[in-house]
């Protein structure tokens, strides 16, 4: 019996944006930008604007072209705007934890757009309560924006005496704030970018042609408006940017880089670019080297729809055996509430995925995913191959098994979510019901990844904790505790709609 297929992978990120720019619309750029990264986060999307002397902001629940309309693109005036997408994962899924958030200060309006996760926000939060900070939403954003807002006082010292208010801010949050994060930040005259030391989170620079300048998550959302690519933010690094152009300073440099292996292997566009690297290219290297890992004789090799196509390109390319595709996908559909009744589940009806028999009838097939997280999406999709005729399936992933939760940004946080923690590679292959399963070994996806140009191979380092169990940082208390909810210690506050 075929039931509606939920997606079973670890969910997007967020994505966040900034631009400076004198001579463009800049809402209307943060909109394009922020809708080119839609995939990190379909929760919710917001843009803050300045214009050296208001401040703007809309935000809501929803997609981005269901958030903002030509009303309220007009409305947000300025040369400075910021722009998110949120997938939720510390603080609920509700509006007062929709970003970015805009507070007013003694120096002005301050915006905040992050990616990541606070591990000491528990810890940060009691002090901002301590010394009477109000706080409005259970998010780390929030703890972020309000330490930024703090007097400088508070926090860090020691910062170099050429910095500038908001600056020495910046540099006490970068020397306070242990975790994963990339900020946007945005001020009444000037746009901040911002990376953790370990570059946990990517973030990297782009330039327009007729002037201003354009922070992002990734690389594809540069091109969406037409600027140029300079570098990636540097881990540790701050950049201010304004009428005077850059400037740049390194806060911490003595920290091992890590950025996140799961943006290669399914969170990134497949046309962005990380550490001088191709996603699309670097996937297809790990679906060539899961062939020469686990090869099998097939008589087609198709993908699971879309983030796979990659990896089966390449498994398909290695081992001679023909690239189709079996399975179709519903691009429109996101998250439904309603469930099909019982009738229709004996109908076996799904949502997201349908099959084409006819590449499928009598055939060895070989089905790539990138990862399998929690097991949800795998048993149905092998057996709907089945049902369409396929003779034998077996099934290749392109990333090792995920047997340890990530506390850094994405939503796998809990030790009971892994099917990998839970049951070896055999009894994942029995529960899907695959002729056979192998999953991508982690040497095998680490010397696929670092297969960086000469000139770049130094300066990079990725986490794959979420595999190996070797986190780059410390683990904080509450990793792998079933509810963690709201691990940062305010009860939630309700809402009505």
């Amino acid at each position: 019996m075929i039931e509606s297929i939920h997606y079973d992978g670890p969910h997007e990120e967020c994505g966040v944006f900034g631009i400076y720019s004198t001579k463009h619309d800049v809402a209307r750029l943060t909109y394009f930008g922020i809708y080119a990264m839609q995939h990190r986060g379909q929760e919710s999307a917001g843009i803050a604007t300045s214009d050296g002397h208001e401040s703007y902001i809309h935000k809501e629940m929803g997609m981005v072209s269901q958030v903002f309309k030509e009303h309220h693109l007009a409305a947000l005036k300025g040369h400075v705007a910021i722009g998110h997408n949120r997938y939720s994962t510390t603080g609920g899924s509700r509006l007062a934890n929709c970003s970015p958030y805009l507070v007013e200060t003694v120096h002005g309006p301050l915006g905040v757009s992050h990616n990541g996760n606070l591990t000491n926000a528990t810890e940060l939060r009691q002090k901002l309560l301590e010394r009477g900070t109000g706080m409005a939403a259970t998010s780390d954003s929030e703890v972020i924006t309000q330490i930024l807002a703090a007097p400088s006082k508070t926090w860090a010292t020691g910062h170099p005496d050429h910095l500038d208010h908001w600056e020495r801010r910046l540099w006490s949050l970068l020397n306070i704030a242990d975790g994963a994060y990339s900020l946007a930040v945005l001020t009444r005259d000037a746009l901040y970018a911002v990376r953790d030391g370990n570059g946990l989170r990517p973030l990297c620079l782009g330039r327009l042609e007729d002037g201003g300048y354009v922070v992002a998550s990734e690389s594809c959302a540069l091109g969406t408006i037409g600027a140029t690519y300079v570098r990636e933010i540097e881990p540790g690094e701050m950049v201010r940017i304004d009428h005077t152009g850059i400037r740049s300073t390194h806060v911490i440099n003595d920290k091992k880089r890590a950025l996140c292996v799961f943006e290669y292997v399914y969170f990134a566009r497949p046309d962005s670019m990380f550490e001088g690297q191709v996603i699309h290219e670097v996937r297809q290297k790990l679906g060539m080297q899961l062939a020469r890992e686990a090869p099998v004789k097939a008589d087609v090799v198709i993908p699971v729809p879309d983030s796979a196509f990659p990896a089966a390109i390449g498994y398909a390319l290695e081992s001679g055996i023909p690239f189709t595709e079996g399975l179709t996908k519903n691009r429109y559909i996101g998250r439904t509430f309603i469930q099909p009744s019982d009738e229709l589940r004996r109908q076996k009806v799904t949502l997201k995925y349908n099959t084409l028999a006819s590449n499928l009838a009598g055939k060895r097939v070989v089905l790539i995913d990138d990862s399998i997280v929690r097991g949800n999406t795998a048993g149905p999709l092998v057996q709907l191959l089945r049902d369409a005729g396929a003779r034998e399936v077996h099934v290749r992933v392109s990333s090792p098994p995920v047997r340890h939760p990530c506390f850094m940004g994405i939503d796998m946080a809990t030790y009971g979510e892994l099917i990998a923690h839970k049951l070896d590679v055999e009894g994942i292959r029995k529960k899907i019901g695959a002729d056979t399963l192998h999953y991508l070994t982690l040497e095998g996806m680490d010397a696929m990844v670092s297969e960086h140009p000469k000139s770049r191979k130094a300066e990079c380092g990725h986490c794959n904790a979420c595999f190996s169990g070797n986190y780059p940082i410390e683990v904080p208390t509450w990793v792998g505790e079933e509810d963690r909810s709201d691990f940062i210690g305010l009860p939630m506050v309700s809402e009505t709609s």
